[in-house]
Parts: structure tokens; sequence; C-alpha cells
């Protein structure tokens, strides 16, 4: 009823108390491609699932090296997550210049929610249409996993979704989730697969070309796993997939027992 009168700017309040500019961003970051992040002990572990806008265009770049000890993943508006992240790039050197030490990934994530809140209170601005997912890991606190959104909310997870058809995601990992502190590089990354290929239709399959994995751990800087790289745990993917069909015994499989997706 009122939304028309109350969503030009993103500093007029509905009768209701509603910013409509920020449901209309969240939105944006409901309808991006998912990302999953999951962490471990010793490691995070973020996927993402990449669109293409045709079959003779690439796929689209959904993570994001920030520094050696921290990446992104994004679901929402590519073009902003490019500004997010080269902004985030220069806090790191900024860290690194004046006090000798990579910048803290909860620090980071503070700056984050900073800049992304001074969108939501200036007429003329809009905010950031991405939600991100951050891994970082800190040699005195650990890995860590945030999850930034539009409205400047920066919460921690032990394991995260976020983009279409997230609820199926968020249901695999809330399934396995005791498992993940234990769980070594190989393991985390299984189940990472496993709630990724929940986001998808049910006609698509996860492959080389539109997935991507990023690992940032201890001892570990940041890397992408893409390619050919990519291409042993989607295997491995399939290996599970097949031997449930067939009734072995899914307790032997890294990503535990097989899901209905009906």
């Amino acid at each position: 009823m009122f939304r028309n009168q109350y969503d030009n700017d993103i500093s007029t309040w509905s009768p209701q108390g509603r910013l409509h500019q920020i449901e209309y961003a969240l939105e944006a970051v409901k309808q991006g491609s998912a990302s999953v992040g999951l962490r471990s002990s010793t490691h995070v572990v973020l996927l993402a699932l990449k669109r293409s806008s045709g079959e003779l265009a690439s796929h689209q770049q959904k993570l994001f090296r920030i520094d050696n000890h921290v990446g992104i993943a994004i679901a929402g508006l590519v073009s902003d997550a490019r500004v997010l992240s080269n902004f985030m790039r220069t806090e790191c050197m900024k860290s690194k210049m004046m006090y000798d030490r990579p910048m803290p990934g909860s620090r980071l994530v503070s700056l984050i929610g900073d800049k992304a809140q001074i969108n939501t209170q200036n007429y003329g601005r809009r905010p950031y249409g991405v939600g991100l997912l951050v891994g970082s890991y800190d040699e005195d606190t650990g890995p860590h996993l945030y999850e930034c959104l539009p409205n400047a909310n920066c919460l921690e997870y032990y394991a995260i979704s976020i983009g279409a058809k997230s609820q199926s995601a968020k249901t695999y990992l809330e399934k396995f989730v005791k498992d993940f502190a234990e769980a070594d590089e190989d393991t985390l990354i299984m189940h990472g697969l496993h709630a990724l290929r929940e986001t998808l239709q049910q006609d698509k399959e996860l492959d080389v070309n539109n997935c991507s994995i990023g690992v940032v751990g201890k001892d570990k800087d940041w890397k992408t796993i893409e390619g050919d790289d990519l291409k042993r745990y989607l295997d491995q993917l399939e290996t599970g997939a097949a031997t449930t069909e067939t009734g072995a015994a899914a307790e032997e499989l890294p990503q535990g027992e097989a899901m209905d997706t009906e």
C-alpha cells in the first residue's frame, strides 16, 4: 500500500518502519547464484555457483582473493562486489604498511559493515546489492567465516549459504554441522559441494565451468580451486552419489547420507 510512496530513496522510512530499498537489495542477494561457506578448526572453505549469460559467454567470477589470509564469495551484483573487494584489498594493504601485520578478519568485516551502513543513511545513495561470505584465518584466533549483507549486518557462522535456493543448502549444513569442526580440508570441501549441489535446478549438475572453490587455513594461503584441480572433487562427488544410489553404506562417504531433493 505504501511501498510506491516510500521507496524512492534510502533515507525515507515507511509508516511500517521499513526501508524498502534495503529490502530490494536483500532481494538482489536472494536472486544471485548461490555461495556456500563452512569452517573447521583449521580451515575455511568457500564455494560458489557461477552463472553464464549464454553459451557463448564465460562464467562470472564469484570468488575474490583479498589477501593471503582472506577471500570472499559473493551472491548478487558482481559489479558491487568488485567495488567492495577493492576496498577490502586497500584496507589490508594499509594494515601491512602501518602496523606490519595482516588485517584481522573481524576488523575487516567491521569496516565493510561501516561502509554499507553509510549508504543507508545518506540521501541519493543506494545500498550495495551484494552479499559477501568472508573467510579468513588469523594467526591468533584461527579460522573465521562471516556473512555481510546490504543492511550492514555482519555475523559469524560455522556454516552458511546465501543466494538462490540457499535454504536447501542450509538444510544440508544444519544436518552435518557437528562433523565440520574436526573435518580435514578434503572432507570439508566434499560437504560444501554437496550443500552447493542442493541449490541446483534438477536438470543441472556441477561441473568445472560453473563451480569454484576457495580454501584458506592453517599454514595455507588463500587458494582458488578451479578447472582440472576441481575435477577430482567432482569425480568423488559423482562416485559418492552413484554408490549411495546402489545402496552401499552411506556412512563410509565423507558427505554422509544422500539427501532427497524432490
